[in-house]
């Protein structure tokens, strides 16, 4: 039995880890409450396109679209979305075994593909795997990422489709369904498609000017956009989500440990205190 000095320092030191699991905890729920509310913004957005890309469909202007054309998949673009730090449960494993999935799903099928990966996990897995080409890495993006770093992910893959260097576009990333329950999930961004929906009679009526080509074009690439960005705030929803799972279940393992190992001192104590007196009193009795 180890002794009651080292029993305490060993909870000091399980305190200590505790006392930052729970600091950990806080952070990470408030960063899902912003990043949940987040998610949730691009909804309405989302709706307006399909609406108009639905109504530009019924007038035929997406049959020969260059985004919208569906070629036989002979290569294709994945990019994986990541965190940037680890902490965060089976979060960066469940998605790496996801795009393992996929890897071996071309191979399977005679495809090549093409990397981008998104976040230092994933940036770190794909330069560790053979006959791998990674076009591009990309770390440290902010919870919001609308800067140049977003752009420059679009603009990849979109220049990549165009010149059929590749012949689809998927996201592999994590959706947030809910606080506790976070799906590894594949979305294509080329082709480009939409969800037929209802179409107002406002959207029927109006003048589309310079030409519904030009208004086909902003459209569609907003839409798809919309979809990557979606996608990045699901997963930063997602990471947070699971961190703060993560540290509670450290938290709440730390706050059990501490009980046994100061039940275990109290015993080790309790053991010295009898072994103390026991020693007392058989010395009283040889002095008799």
């Amino acid at each position: 039995m180890a002794s009651t000095q080292q029993l305490k320092s060993r909870i000091r030191s399980v305190k200590s880890t505790k006392q930052i699991t729970k600091a950990m905890q806080m952070v990470a729920a408030s960063k899902m409450r912003r990043a949940q509310d987040a998610t949730k913004g691009s909804a309405p957005y989302e709706r307006a396109a399909n609406e108009l890309l639905t109504y530009l469909a019924s007038q035929g202007v997406t049959d020969q679209h260059k985004w919208f054309v569906k070629r036989p998949v002979k290569n294709r673009l994945l990019i994986v979305i990541a965190s940037d730090k680890g902490l965060a449960g089976a979060y960066n494993s469940n998605i790496l075994r996801l795009y393992l999935a996929q890897l071996k799903a071309d191979d399977a099928s005679g495809v090549k593909n093409l990397t981008i990966a998104v976040g230092r996990k994933a940036s770190q897995f794909v330069t560790r795997l053979k006959d791998t080409e990674v076009i591009g890495t990309y770390e440290d993006l902010p919870d919001h990422p609308e800067g140049a770093q977003f752009h420059a992910i679009l603009n990849t893959a979109k220049d990549a489709f165009e010149s059929g260097r590749v012949d689809a576009v998927d996201v592999l990333y994590t959706e947030f369904i809910s606080s506790i329950n976070q799906t590894a999930a594949v979305t294509r961004l080329f082709p480009a498609g939409f969800i037929e929906t209802e179409v107002s009679d406002a959207v029927r009526e109006a003048i589309y000017e310079p030409s519904i080509e030009r208004v086909l074009d902003d459209a569609a690439y907003r839409l798809i956009g919309s979809r990557l960005f979606q996608a990045l705030l699901d997963a930063r929803a997602s990471e947070h989500s699971m961190r703060m799972l993560a540290m509670k279940n450290a938290t709440d393992n730390a706050t059990d440990l501490v009980d046994d190992l100061t039940l275990e001192m109290n015993k080790a104590r309790q053991s010295a205190i009898t072994q103390e007196l026991a020693e007392i009193s058989g010395g009283a009795e040889a002095m008799k």
